[in-house]
């Protein structure tokens, strides 16, 4: 792991381990930093993030393309291990960033089920399709095989995933919402911690359902959603399709903005922004 300190010019390398991580830790302790910036790599930065986190250091994740951007917005073009680190530092220095919160361990926990979960349907789905191309009797039947364990697999997950969801008292109340189902539930606790603590509009731009002007001079670009938690983004995408279809309130305002010429798919991101800003209420009620 390459880090710089920007201003002192600092550059050294550490390996992503606990002993490394130790030492990075000594190595900052005496410095005065206002924010420390690491790039999202993966999960790879999870054990520094925490570690640092843990000495009292003032944590930052970004995602790469927002470092890359940041890098590219001050001229540097080439990218290597040290020059991603410098430019990270230069961003720490003089950007406000938003700082890291480590989950809560049940947080983690859901978080792990659900990412094996996605990636169990991933082979599953991958499985039933070389299920048509097979010929050999064998050949399928030992495919089948494996799907059916994959899917014993996939219901295992989702009764941890439901009896973990089912403890949180405060999620209860997103389930009263129309259109709001586990998977829909388990993202946004695993994904999105930061509901019910933000703003309507802050909740929706970090989702990436918020509408960004694209306008210049006497210019007025369409607007459109950018970035954003993107896993948040799908799952809310599929909830919605359900919601503006038994969701009273979610239906009428799809329908409206449909009657007044609006294209489905605007409309539909509109409804999805809705029903976020909606959970996002009422889980801040509940926290409050």
């Amino acid at each position: 792991m390459d880090v710089h300190v920007h201003g002192l010019q600092q550059a050294r390398r550490f390996a992503n381990q606990a002993a490394g991580l130790r030492q990075l830790r000594d190595w900052l302790a005496p410095l005065t930093l206002h924010q420390v910036v690491v790039e999202a790599t993966g999960g790879a930065e999870q054990l520094a993030l925490d570690t640092l986190h843990a000495a009292g250091l003032p944590m930052v994740r970004v995602n790469p393309r927002q470092a890359r951007d940041f890098a590219k917005a001050t001229g540097q073009l080439a990218k290597t291990d040290r020059l991603d680190a410098r430019a990270l530092a230069h961003m720490a220095a003089v950007l406000p960033l938003t700082r890291y919160q480590p989950l809560e361990d049940w947080r983690r926990q859901l978080r792990a089920y659900q990412q094996r979960r996605m990636q169990v349907v991933a082979v599953v789905q991958q499985q039933r399709q070389q299920l048509s191309t097979l010929t050999d009797a064998w050949l399928k039947q030992q495919a089948q095989i494996g799907v059916r364990q994959l899917q014993q697999q996939l219901a295992q997950l989702d009764a941890c995933i439901a009896q973990q969801l089912a403890a949180r008292a405060e999620l209860q109340v997103l389930r009263q919402v129309k259109g709001v189902g586990p998977v829909l539930l388990a993202s946004l606790a695993a994904q999105l911690p930061e509901l019910g603590r933000l703003s309507g509009k802050a909740i929706a731009k970090l989702v990436g359902v918020a509408p960004l002007a694209r306008d210049s001079g006497a210019m007025r670009g369409v607007r459109r959603i950018w970035g954003g938690r993107a896993g948040i983004r799908q799952v809310l995408y599929m909830a919605t399709l359900v919601a503006v279809r038994f969701n009273p309130s979610l239906r009428e305002f799809y329908q409206r903005l449909r009657a007044k010429g609006k294209a489905g798919k605007v409309a539909l991101v509109a409804a999805m922004r809705k029903l976020l800003v909606i959970l996002n209420a009422k889980m801040r009620d509940q926290l409050a």
